[in-house]
């Protein structure tokens, strides 16, 4: 099979760090600003960042219907952060004019883990890895606040507040979620995960 083409959404946030991380897990990477780059990928990467300001950019940059004709086609797309915000059917805690994508029957509560002072890393069991547990670095990040049926929860972390678990890590046919950002940590194994959908997806 042939590598895999994978795009990074470059309108704002951690873009570089993907591209490398996509790198090293055998993809070709390239960024995607516009729609005819959008037409061009297999797959998609939607970075962290601040998710008000990555909804705005990709309706000025025309490219929201195209995300979200793509999304429906089955294209895969894996979103950290601002980017799992983007994938969720529905927001709490965000703007009234914010606008996603979609695609992933969740609810997510926008800087659910606090403001960026209260950043931290953990590590993290993630279902379908080997080896030693994922790194998470979390940065004003959100969490999972419920899933539908058809959603997989992957990883989550306990919750500081109570007995419950919060849900980090969610996956729905070829979309793929986490409130944290293993692009930060030079471990690949997350990139590595996305880019098999991608070439299951391709089968």
């Amino acid at each position: 099979m042939s590598t895999p083409t994978i795009g990074v959404l470059a309108l704002q946030g951690d873009v570089r760090e993907h591209l490398v991380a996509l790198a090293a897990a055998d993809a070709l990477a390239r960024p995607v600003r516009r729609p005819e780059e959008l037409a061009e990928v297999d797959a998609l990467v939607m970075p962290g960042g601040e998710s008000t300001t990555i909804s705005k950019l990709a309706v000025l940059f025309g490219l929201m219907d195209p995300l979200r004709e793509r999304v429906r086609a089955g294209m895969p797309v894996y979103g950290t952060c601002a980017g799992m915000i983007m994938l969720a059917d529905k927001i709490l805690d965000g703007r009234d004019d914010q606008e996603t994508v979609g695609g992933i029957d969740m609810t997510v509560r926008r800087n659910a883990f606090g403001r960026q002072n209260e950043s931290f890393e953990t590590a993290i069991p993630f279902a379908g890895m080997t080896g030693e547990p994922v790194t998470g670095v979390f940065i004003r990040a959100p969490w999972v606040e419920s899933v539908g049926a058809g959603v997989e929860v992957l990883a989550e972390v306990p919750a500081a507040d109570g007995p419950d678990a919060r849900i980090v890590a969610v996956r729905q046919g070829n979309l793929l979620a986490t409130s944290f950002h293993p692009e930060l940590t030079g471990d690949h194994r997350v990139h590595e995960y996305f880019v098999r959908m991608v070439e299951a997806a391709a089968r």
